[in-house]
């Protein structure tokens, strides 16, 4: 098999293992998020400023979660136009 279609395949499957791994985390962290905002909802002792506080902190890392995608997707499109120039 060729080295540059074999490495190709492995970057495939790398891009397809972190996309796996990458929407199964959103979803973990999506639910956690409904499940705090629940809590503080029903917990009228929780201060206003606690949950002003926890509802940035989410903001906070969505947004790093979205750049972090965003900046991987970018490279593995550099690896991709990298390869096809190859061939």
């Amino acid at each position: 098999m060729d080295p540059k279609q074999m490495t190709k395949q492995m970057i495939d499957f790398n891009k397809t293992a972190f996309d796996n791994t990458f929407n199964a985390m959103t979803v973990l962290q999506d639910q956690t998020e409904k499940m705090v905002s629940m809590y503080m909802e029903q917990a009228p002792w929780f201060p206003e400023e606690g949950k002003k506080l926890i509802n940035e902190w989410v903001r906070a890392y969505k947004k790093g979660r979205e750049d972090y995608r965003g900046i991987v997707d970018a490279n593995y499109k550099k690896v991709e136009e990298y390869f096809a120039k190859a061939k």
